[in-house]
């Protein structure tokens, strides 16, 4: 299967303006801050098995183009659970930039909290809710580190002052003030200017090698279709339906 990858994503041009901010506030104070209050029906359309692709790479492409049709805002991005030795986990959004039947990459700092966590346990899960199109996927498996030579080909394809946002920022350091971050990017810029910015030795890729993926359907009263791809010792797949 052709591998797909993401460019990065340019910068967001659109204002808010003041009415739109009033919009905002007024539906805010307007939503029932009790979470049980705030639910909505499933679509009816489901998920049956003949449906499903064989091959859950596969079938995840199918599901993430159609996401892509569905202009859903930052469709590739995923939530990312992670535990250290003391398996307590950890998650947090970060963006899918590329997946094959090899894995799933994303890109972040080696140095920080999940960096160190992937380190003592290089074992992950990643999940992705399109809430529009009524579909969540979620995947676990192992995790290791790409190559310096993939790191650095996706590190160069990044706006500039991401590149030097890498060097510039000691992810999850506690900072006495701004002033600090802007100085230490104010520093970079200046070390760099006018010539090519390296990859930095504490930033890279990671490839989380899928053992499991389910794809969720939602269905009205609650009785959603799931549906877990295992993978077999053979390197096939053992598809099974699951309780909702």
């Amino acid at each position: 299967m052709e591998r797909i990858g993401f460019a990065p994503t340019p910068p967001d041009d659109r204002k808010i303006d003041n009415f739109d901010l009033a919009n905002i506030v007024r539906h805010m104070l307007e939503t029932p801050h009790d979470p049980a209050a705030s639910r909505y029906e499933h679509a009816a359309h489901g998920l049956r098995r003949r449906e499903l692709d064989p091959d859950p790479i596969k079938q995840f492409s199918n599901w993430f183009t159609a996401a892509i049709e569905a202009g859903i805002r930052d469709v590739n991005a995923m939530s990312l659970a992670t535990a250290g030795p003391d398996a307590r986990p950890s998650v947090r959004v970060v963006l899918l930039k590329g997946f094959d039947q090899d894995g799933f990459v994303f890109f972040t700092n080696y140095q920080s909290e999940k960096g160190q966590q992937l380190q003592a346990n290089p074992y992950a899960a990643l999940a992705f809710y399109w809430i529009e199109l009524d579909r969540q996927i979620r995947i676990k498996g192992e995790v290791e580190k790409t190559s310096r030579e993939e790191s650095e080909r996706y590190f160069h394809l990044r706006p500039i002052g991401s590149q030097l946002g890498a060097w510039a920022s000691r992810q999850t350091e506690v900072l006495d003030a701004r002033r600090v971050l802007d100085a230490r990017m104010a520093e970079m810029t200046e070390r760099f200017a006018g010539k090519p910015i390296p990859l930095p030795p504490h930033w890279g890729g990671y490839r989380l090698t899928p053992q499991t993926m389910e794809f969720w359907q939602g269905r009205p009263d609650r009785l959603h279709d799931r549906f877990r791809y295992t993978r077999r010792a053979d390197g096939s797949w053992l598809i099974e339906r699951l309780a909702p």
